[in-house]
């Protein structure tokens, strides 16, 4: 290489590496690793879990309603449990709750276990074991979910929660292929056993962490009035109700996770192991574009990019309706959807969590894990209803038509979101620079 050509080799690297994933907060804090870690583990016994859920109600039934009252049942207990969590999530130590909602989740596990160990268990144990995770993780994830800007500072928000997509991702790809697998080969006792176990790692993560009192004056609200409280916060705000309802417009419409195990039987003549293929197939575009998000910490036009995420997903989504029995295409979509997906994901996230002061921000994440996880669970059930009166395929492309048609509606309906801008005095109660950075 001659002296003229260093300097763009030397330009070329330092683009390539402006692209790659940020690892800064990883670096910058120790307990934001040992939380990455130990979700990272316990996501993955998750994944083991779901594809064994979505596949035992099929074989028991053969019902495509069954299979989306999986999903009604997982809503009613996610509501109920957001609801409880709100009256004092934001009022104790977020890490005592992480642990003990590690409990109560390990107890799920178990019981999905204990059931899978009969060749035929009674599908109200597993409904109710469902709506138990469902009730806990109304609670563990948005603790979690607050404790983050705290553990990294404002300024290393998204590319932590980048970090967080790419961990998301990463167990989304591996863990319902190989789950299909060890199910196939099994059953489904394996599946929930490793869900179970891998509970038990992010406990001991949990257990390693410094503890993390509330920031809040001492009258600061508690019970009912908490709860109140938060979503009198979210009614004040189109900003973040904007997020929230793009949201759900994509979720409801444009997932047909649950017709799944569906169209790996009629149109591609195949059992389990597709349906991990499937299901992990958005993870694989997802992940693609999350290690190469290095851009997020410097992109500013943050609600433009939501609202054209979420016309990608519907679009993708819409596609692999229309890609009938050919598998390399239906794949190739979904992978589309899942890249579209992570871009709205971290932004919407972003955007919530600087737009909300911290003594807000467990009743406020404990919404938008409401929406985010409860969206799905409508999206099963609205799958799984228009594809009983309709087909699967009928279901997946009206999905993803109405997705479009909805985040349009959005962005007429909300200008606030339109016009967000990222940097300083976008959100007013963005943290300080660096703030919750240690070196260990």
């Amino acid at each position: 290489m001659n002296e003229e050509d260093e300097p763009r080799d030397r330009s070329l690297r330092g683009r390539v590496r402006r692209t790659m994933v940020d690892l800064t907060p990883l670096r910058a804090s120790r307990d934001f690793r040992l939380l990455w870690t130990g979700q990272f583990i316990s996501e993955l016994g998750h994944q083991f879990a779901r594809v064994a859920i979505y596949v035992q109600v099929y074989q028991l039934t053969h019902s495509a309603l069954a299979i989306g009252l999986v999903g009604l049942t997982g809503l009613v207990a996610l509501f109920v449990g957001t609801l409880v969590g709100a009256s004092f999530i934001d009022a104790m130590d977020r890490r005592t709750v992480l642990l003990w909602t590690m409990v109560g989740l390990t107890i799920a596990a178990g019981t999905l276990w204990f059931g899978a160990l009969s060749a035929h268990p009674p599908l109200a144990l597993i409904y109710g074991a469902n709506a138990l995770t469902a009730f806990i993780a109304a609670i563990e994830d948005p603790t979690r979910t607050a404790m983050i800007p705290r553990l990294v500072g404002g300024d290393l928000l998204p590319s932590a929660l980048n970090l967080n997509q790419v961990m998301w991702q990463t167990v989304q790809i591996s863990g319902p292929a190989i789950a299909g697998l060890a199910i196939s080969r099994w059953g489904f006792p394996i599946a929930y056993a490793f869900d179970l176990v891998t509970y038990l790692v992010l406990f001991g993560a949990a257990w390693m962490m410094r503890p993390m009192p509330p920031e809040h004056d001492a009258g600061a609200a508690a019970g009912w009035p908490a709860v109140k409280e938060g979503f009198a916060f979210v009614r004040s705000s189109r900003l973040i109700s904007s997020t929230f309802v793009i949201d759900l417009v994509a979720m409801i419409f444009g997932m047909p996770i649950a017709l799944f195990p569906i169209l790996a039987v009629e149109r591609f003549h195949q059992g389990p192991a597709v349906v991990g293929l499937l299901l992990a197939a958005p993870s694989v575009g997802a992940f693609l574009q999350a290690v190469s998000g290095g851009w997020v910490r410097r992109a500013h036009r943050q609600g433009v990019l939501v609202i054209w995420a979420v016309v990608g997903w519907g679009a993708a989504i819409a596609a692999f309706g229309l890609a009938g029995s050919h598998l390399a295409w239906a794949l190739a979509f979904l992978a589309l959807a899942g890249a579209a997906d992570v871009i709205s994901a971290i932004f919407r996230s972003t955007i919530m969590q600087l737009a909300t002061p911290d003594p807000l921000r467990g009743r406020l994440s404990g919404i938008f894990i409401l929406v985010v996880t409860g969206g799905p669970r409508l999206g099963d059930f609205e799958a799984g209803v228009v594809a009983s009166l309709t087909s699967a395929s009928i279901s997946v492309i009206s999905g993803g038509l109405a997705c479009i048609a909805g985040a349009a509606l959005v962005a007429a309906r909300y200008p606030e979101l339109r016009r967000y801008r990222s940097g300083p005095g976008a959100a007013a109660s963005s943290l300080p620079p660096g703030r919750g950075h240690d070196e260990g």
